[in-house]
């Protein structure tokens, strides 16, 4: 027998070789080009992984070792020239220079370190010398870390993929069904030969709906996204996350340390019937007990001043509110007016100072010593530069944005007109935190909460999407589903970005994987004979229509094959396309702390 390739035609004793081989042949190249476009899809992976140098100079007995980084081990010291690549995780010992951390923070400053500052696997020394004790060699690299997460997020499902495996779990015998009922159809009604014509349109139904194209939807888009979001600075715990960001309409910003620097500074004092030094003095004496940024700038600004700093006994903190304790043989009270007052400290002489201070956005710490107010300190944070943009790009992407506080309203407010915030919790205890989240989430609200400190990690834990700044404590970047690697507020609008084009990419995967099904099922089965009964298909046709409008097995199995290699390459476009909430310029000075991060 012999194959027209015009049409499907012949003797009933045929083999089809021809044909069948043709088919195989062209399923083999749909799925060498599938697979070549979906190993692209971990480009960020391999990338991450290259960064890590295969060799290291050690110094070992006085003299110098170059040897394998496999063969490091913690406590080694390892010397590291200028332009040279860092092997693992370590403290400077000795030496200084500026260190390209971009590919960890995403920022494209260099960073100053010298003795006492950690380097991480993969960052780069553009200048001078540095002696440095390993400390996390291996797996347990900070880079090692950021590559088992978002390999774990790649391999991991989101919603929408299951979705997609109960419809094709529907699909599959649905399609058999229909190439059953095509197979005894034609049996009857195919021109001659019939069985032969038959036996080949339930073959090209079979073959054309394949549902490699709805399996591919999903996952390569996901890949392509968490790879996407790794390379930016931005790490995705899993792909449900980086569903659910697309949905968000609400994000809570944290104040201090997401917003603002985190690095608050004195900027003015007031005192009534004591020296300044000696408010100051007593003060720091207390809230060196405490972590608080706030605490750290009053300590801080008298050991600028050289000022005696007394040990503190009976030390108690009140989270929100202040701290106290006995310094010599006074009780002293450092905190809020209202907590003076609740105390039965007179406050009335220090209201109006208190309230010009808040007005100008400084946060009010009132002293009182053994019952009696002796005074204001004022402290302010510096608003990132990068916060006023950032939520200028959340606004413009529709999105309400929110900042929880324990700062007093007035402060808080001040701080918010800033930044372009129009809503404003403020005095919220740490513990209350997470009830105005739940408050937002009851309203209907979808809710992302962004945050940096120990007290916001039950908020980040609840809302429904977390963001941890990077230079935030281990337990809020624990408790988040995002990581902002470089401490920058403006990667907040780039994940909602980025979860939005993935999104878009997978409802687009989905619509051509579903249509190119419902088209061309119906044509393989036969649908186009009926326009063609007398055999006047077109010449050019031919090749795919035959001779009576029944599509070629061949022709099927390309399109099948098409169909697959599409669905790839367009997520694969999701790599270089630039999201919604971007940033296009380089995010705010780096956090040293940044990689150190426990994802």
């Amino acid at each position: 027998m012999v194959f027209d390739a015009g049409g499907i035609s012949g003797h009933a004793t045929g083999t089809y070789f021809d044909v069948s081989t043709a088919i195989i042949g062209l399923i083999l190249l749909g799925r060498w080009l599938e697979a070549r476009a979906r190993g692209r899809t971990s480009d960020a992976i391999r990338k991450l992984i290259g960064l890590t140098p295969s060799t290291a100079r050690v110094e070992q007995d006085g003299e110098i070792v170059e040897m394998s980084v496999e063969e490091i081990s913690t406590g080694d010291l390892i010397i590291l020239r200028p332009g040279e690549r860092v092997s693992v995780d370590g403290t400077i010992e000795s030496g200084s220079g500026e260190i390209d951390e971009s590919m960890l923070t995403g920022e494209s400053v260099p960073v100053e370190k010298s003795a006492g500052d950690m380097v991480y696997a993969g960052t780069v020394n553009g200048t001078g010398g540095i002696r440095f004790r390993a400390t996390r060699v291996g797996r347990e690299t900070a880079l090692a870390q950021i590559v088992m997460m978002v390999e774990r997020a790649q391999a991991s499902r989101a919603p929408v993929e299951r979705l997609v495996d109960r419809v094709t779990a529907v699909f599959v015998p649905t399609v058999l069904s229909v190439s059953l009922v095509t197979f005894i159809a034609w049996l009857f009604f195919a021109p001659d030969p019939a069985f032969v014509n038959a036996l080949l349109l339930t073959v090209a139904v079979l073959v054309v709906a394949c549902p490699c194209a709805l399996g591919l939807a999903t996952p390569t888009a996901i890949t392509v996204g968490m790879g996407r979001g790794a390379s930016s600075g931005l790490l995705i715990r899993n792909a449900e996350v980086l569903e659910s960001a697309h949905k968000l309409d609400t994000v809570v910003f944290d104040k201090t340390g997401t917003l603002t620097e985190g690095r608050p500074s004195v900027t003015s004092v007031k005192v009534i019937g004591v020296p300044e030094d000696e408010l100051v003095a007593i003060a720091a004496a207390v809230e060196a007990g405490s972590e608080h940024p706030v605490a750290a700038a009053v300590t801080g600004y008298a050991k600028s001043k050289t000022l005696e700093i007394q040990p503190v006994i009976d030390f108690a903190a009140t989270a929100g509110r202040g701290v106290e304790g006995r310094v010599g043989e006074s009780h002293v009270l450092v905190g809020s007016i209202g907590m003076l007052s609740g105390r039965g400290v007179g406050v009335s002489s220090l209201v109006e100072f208190a309230d010009k201070m808040a007005e100008a956005g400084q946060t009010v710490l009132a002293v009182a010593r053994d019952g009696a107010a002796i005074g204001l300190i004022g402290v302010m944070d510096t608003v990132r530069p990068s916060a006023v943009e950032a939520v200028r790009g959340l606004r413009a992407m529709g999105i309400r944005t929110v900042m929880l506080t324990g700062d007093n309203r007035r402060t808080a407010e001040t701080v918010a007109a800033r930044v372009g915030i129009d809503e404003v919790f403020a005095e919220v205890m740490p513990a209350d935190k997470a009830e105005r989240i739940a408050e937002l989430q009851s309203a209907g609200r979808r809710v992302a909460m962004v945050g940096d400190g120990i007290n916001d990690a039950p908020a980040l834990a609840l809302a429904d999407v977390g963001i941890a700044i990077g230079s935030g404590t281990d337990v809020a970047i624990e408790s988040a589903d995002i990581t902002l690697t470089s401490s920058d507020p403006r990667g907040v609008a780039e994940v909602i970005g980025l979860s939005r084009a993935t999104m878009r990419t997978v409802r687009q995967n989905l619509f051509w994987a579903f249509f190119y099904n419902v088209l061309l099922i119906p044509i393989a089965a036969g649908a186009l004979h009926p326009f063609f009964l007398d055999s006047t298909v077109p010449g050019w046709l031919h090749p795919l229509l035959g001779q009576f409008g029944f599509l070629n097995p061949v022709a099927a199995a390309a399109a099948m094959a098409l169909s697959s290699v599409s669905v790839v390459t367009n997520s694969l476009r999701l790599g270089k396309a630039k999201v919604v909430g971007q940033s296009g310029s380089p995010p705010s000075a780096p956090q040293t702390r940044a990689a150190a991060a426990t994802i």
